[in-house]
């Protein structure tokens, strides 16, 4: 049977989209640290229209941070149908891999959104504060669920309050182990 197409917020204001966006609970990957906590993402718009990605999570009391640059998967469209090229592997950043990004979901005052894509391999549930009210996290799995995702993959991510500042460095290692499956 096949999926049905996943329907994506129309006419995201991106200059309210952007800033700091805190990882309440995600489909575990290959390209995050598997210990990770504290995970979040800032975004910020560029003159051309474009946004720079920072990824950031702690594992093993080490920051674990990769950069990338979002754009509209089509500059014609009104919905949030965005893609996301990060280079990898972070310690010689040469092959570019990019991905779908697509709001699923984001209330009317840009506090908590639902991200995910055609494939429904990968799903994340974001929110500006470190904390998600449990009747708003409900809502965003049934969503999700609703729209074809297997949500007893959803994870919950640590979130420290306050969240952490810098902090030594991982430059890679991380991963390395991941493609080992560590």
């Amino acid at each position: 049977m096949a999926k049905q197409e996943l329907d994506v917020v129309k006419g995201v204001d991106l200059e309210r989209y952007m800033g700091r966006w805190y990882e309440i609970a995600s489909f575990p990957s290959f390209f995050v640290p598997k210990n990770g906590v504290d995970t979040r993402a800032t975004y910020t718009l560029n003159q051309d229209g474009t946004v720079h990605v920072l990824n950031e999570t702690w594992s093993d009391g080490k920051r674990v941070a990769i950069e990338g640059t979002a754009y509209k998967a089509d500059p014609k469209s009104d919905e949030a149908k965005l893609k996301v090229k990060f280079y990898v592997p972070p310690f010689l950043p040469i092959i570019p891999v990019v991905g779908n990004y697509w709001v699923l979901y984001l209330d009317d005052d840009y506090q908590y959104a639902l991200i995910g894509e055609p494939t429904r391999k990968y799903l994340w549930i974001l929110c500006r504060k470190t904390r998600l009210e449990d009747e708003i996290y409900e809502m965003l799995v049934q969503k999700a669920k609703n729209d074809g995702y297997d949500t007893s993959k959803l994870r919950k991510t640590p979130q420290s309050d306050p969240p952490p500042e810098g902090g030594p460095e991982d430059k890679g290692t991380w991963w390395l182990k991941s493609l080992i499956g560590k």
